[in-house]
């Protein structure tokens, strides 16, 4: 059997090590700031599914695109602007 991690082949010693490293056990706080998306506060962010229309969606890819910001950021933003107008 042909084992590789991203096109380079895997020697039976190369899995050894892992294996030996595995079963040693992973530090959780070392596996949490290598994983994932950058943190963007202390505690982990909620994910908010939101339906939007097709004509919602280009508005905000529009002003997003404007101004330079990715999707998410772009309704961050309009969601702390509307926040604070309340």
């Amino acid at each position: 059997m042909e084992r590789k991690i991203r096109g380079q082949e895997v020697s039976d010693r190369q899995i050894d090590e892992r294996v030996a490293e595995a079963e040693a056990g992973y530090n959780p706080q070392w596996l949490k700031k290598r994983m994932g998306r950058p943190s963007r506060s202390e505690h982990a962010a909620k994910v908010v599914p939101v339906r939007l229309t097709d004509a919602e969606l280009e508005a905000v890819m529009a002003r997003a695109e404007r101004e330079h910001l990715n999707r998410s950021d772009a309704i961050r933003q309009a969601l702390a602007q509307w926040a604070a107008a309340s």
